[in-house]
C-alpha cells in the first residue's frame, strides 16, 4: 500500500492574525490611571530669616493608626472635624494689624489671629488607612470651601466654587479677568494653609 502524505496546515497567513489581534487589543483596552490628591505646592521663597508662628495660630490635627482624630490634644469624631477647623480658621482674634474685620468667629485671643495666620497641621502615623487619611484631608478643605463660599457669597452673590466652575468653563460668557481677579481676592482672604508633618 502507498503511503499517503499528511496535508498541509497553511500557517502563512498567521502572524498576519495575530498581528491585527496584538493592534486590536493594544487599541481597545484602557489603562486605569490614579488621579491622586490635588494640591498645590507653595512656592519657593528665598529667605534667610526664620518664619516665626505663634503657637495659637496652629490647628493640629493627629491621625493615629487606630484611625482616631486628636484635634488640639482633644479626642474628636471625624464629622466634628469640619466645624471646629472653620471655627478656628474664621476665629479673628488678633488686634490692630492681625485684626480681621471680615472674620465671623468669637474672636477668642487663645485662637487664631485672623486667616492669614492661621495654619492647620496634619500628622498621620504609618498604620493610618488611606480611607481615613483621605476622609480628614476633605473634611479640611471642606472647611476652607465654606469659608471661602460664605465670602464669595457676601461679596458676590454667588458661591466660590461655582466662580470656578465659570472660570473653567470653556463656554462661560463673562469677563474671565475679572472673574480671576474676585477669585485670587477670596483665595488671598482665607488662603489654604494645610501643613503634613512628616512621619519619623
Amino acid at each position: 500500500m502507498a503511503k499517503r502524505s499528511a496535508p498541509e496546515v497553511n500557517a502563512g497567513s498567521m502572524a498576519d492574525i495575530a498581528f491585527l489581534l496584538l493592534i486590536f487589543f493594544l487599541v481597545t483596552t484602557t489603562i486605569e490611571t490614579d488621579t491622586g490628591l490635588n494640591r498645590k505646592l507653595p512656592p519657593i521663597e528665598e529667605s534667610d530669616e526664620d518664619v516665626i508662628i505663634k503657637q495659637k495660630n496652629i490647628f493640629t490635627v493627629l491621625i493615629n493608626g487606630k484611625d482616631q482624630l486628636l484635634v488640639e490634644d482633644e479626642l474628636m469624631d471625624l464629622k466634628d472635624l469640619r466645624k471646629a477647623a472653620v471655627e478656628f480658621l474664621d476665629n479673628g482674634g488678633g488686634t490692630g494689624e492681625d485684626g480681621c474685620d471680615y472674620c465671623k468667629g468669637k474672636r477668642d485671643p487663645k485662637s487664631s489671629d485672623n486667616p492669614d495666620k492661621a495654619i492647620i497641621s496634619l500628622k498621620n502615623e504609618r498604620e493610618t488607612t488611606y480611607k481615613t487619611y483621605i476622609s480628614v484631608q476633605n473634611e479640611l478643605v471642606a472647611a476652607y470651601n465654606e469659608l471661602r463660599n460664605r465670602r464669595a457669597q457676601e461679596l458676590y452673590g454667588t458661591s466660590f466654587l461655582q466662580m470656578q466652575a465659570n472660570y473653567d468653563d470653556v463656554n462661560w460668557v463673562g469677563s474671565k479677568d475679572k472673574l480671576k481677579e474676585k477669585i485670587e481676592k477670596i483665595k488671598l482672604e482665607y488662603p489654604q494653609k494645610l501643613s503634613e508633618v512628616q512621619q519619623k
